[in-house]
């Protein structure tokens, strides 16, 4: 008898730092006087209407904020429907951070309970000089601020991290000899927020990961830096920090930076028309930077989305990366993934070469897709299900 290969072994999937789940947001977190509030404001400019979110009070410091699409306005278009709901981003406004926050300065126990509850962090950074703003710490240092930050996170992680410790210590000896491996794990978190690095830029295994995830340590969320250059700095792409910043976000873990201007952003958002806009734009040769933040917030936060269109609603779902088809369809209602048969699947960049949903058919390009199929940014679906009445208990 032929001898059967044996069966390959199925790769461990990666998992990621963070809470599961779509119902997740991005904090806007800084010192004082940065333009925090003012950037959240121009945001709540591109809110979503609250009428589509029926059943949710909105804290007034959380925004659900549109994210731009040309995919989603293009279907809008086609389908002319009666409701058009674009994907969101949840954003929320934390107060200003001073220094010595980890230890209830300031505001500072509610800053980190609120930098607790959000998923990923914008982290504001004053680079511009205005005497009429007053600077919390008498003169503007960006990387000194950038520094007091990170510091006040990595103190108050620490904080946590020992707590456990001394509970995770007194089990093992007293308890719990199963605990051991927890312990050592936790030991080497705390050994390594102690050396002045973010648990976010470490290289942590799945048992690692599930045990970080159980604690929802602040420096493990994903960090984008936002620089607020004045309007003219902006204009001209220079200003004497720009260099010194560079080089501590490369020595410091290198996460993403955006330069952007609140100045810049505040004239286009008042401008009366988007000819206004369009036209200031290209004479300064500067573009608004927000949608750009959006897009990278709910990268962020591991988040993509999928359409349903038609002409009753053309609406953008948003879904974990990685996610399956009943998960997606699970968005949309329970039942549809309970009782998933399959996703037809249309591809935004074949819908627009052909023009119409009847055109993809006929190009053999409307797939129907099974429970294994891992939804793609951007796929218009519509799901075949069925529900049978629930089984007795």
């Amino acid at each position: 008898l032929p001898i059967m290969p044996p069966k390959k072994k199925e790769e461990e999937k990666k998992l990621k730092l963070g809470r599961p789940g779509t119902s997740v947001k991005c904090g806007i977190v800084g010192l004082p006087n940065v333009g925090k509030s003012s950037f959240f404001n121009l945001l709540c400019g591109m809110s979503v209407p609250a009428e589509n979110f029926p059943f949710c009070t909105i804290d007034p410091n959380l925004s659900r904020v549109a994210v731009p699409d040309e995919r989603f306005d293009w279907l809008v278009n086609l389908y002319k429907p009666g409701s058009a709901v674009p994907a969101h981003l949840n954003v929320m406004d934390i107060a200003g951070l001073v220094k010595g926050a980890n230890e209830g300065a300031g505001l500072g126990n509610a800053f980190l309970a609120n930098v607790k509850a959000v998923d990923a962090i914008y982290h504001m950074v004053r680079v511009f000089d205005d005497e009429e703003v007053v600077h919390v710490e008498d003169t503007v240092d960006p990387v000194r601020d950038m520094d007091i930050i990170g510091t006040e996170l990595r103190l108050k992680d620490l904080e946590w991290v020992k707590e456990r410790l001394g509970v995770l210590d007194h089990q093992v000896r007293m308890v719990d000899k199963t605990k051991k491996k927890e312990l050592d794990i936790v030991q080497k978190v705390y050994d390594w927020l102690e050396s002045g690095k973010d648990i976010r830029h470490g290289d942590w295994s799945n048992e690692e990961i599930e045990i970080l995830n159980d604690m929802l340590l602040l420096t493990a969320k994903p960090t984008i830096y936002i620089l607020n250059l004045s309007e003219k700095d902006l204009i001209r792409k220079k200003n004497k920090w720009l260099l010194k910043i560079k080089t501590w976000v490369d020595e410091h873990g290198k996460d993403p930076v955006v330069l952007t201007s609140v100045g810049f952003e505040s004239t286009l958002f008042n401008m009366g028309s988007d000819d206004e806009r369009k036209a200031y734009c290209e004479e300064s040769k500067c573009q608004s930077a927000l949608p750009k933040l959006i897009k990278m917030g709910l990268a962020a936060l591991d988040l993509q989305y999928f359409f349903t269109a038609g002409h009753d609603e053309v609406k953008a779902w948003t879904v974990r990366v990685g996610s399956k088809a009943p998960q997606a369809a699970g968005r949309i209602h329970t039942d549809f993934e309970r009782g998933f048969i399959m996703a037809e699947t249309m591809k935004f960049d074949d819908l627009k070469a052909a023009g119409s949903e009847s055109a993809v058919k006929a190009g053999g390009k409307y797939i129907q897709n099974g429970k294994n199929y891992i939804v793609q940014d951007g796929d218009i679906f519509h799901f075949k299900f069925n529900v049978t009445s629930s089984k007795k208990k």
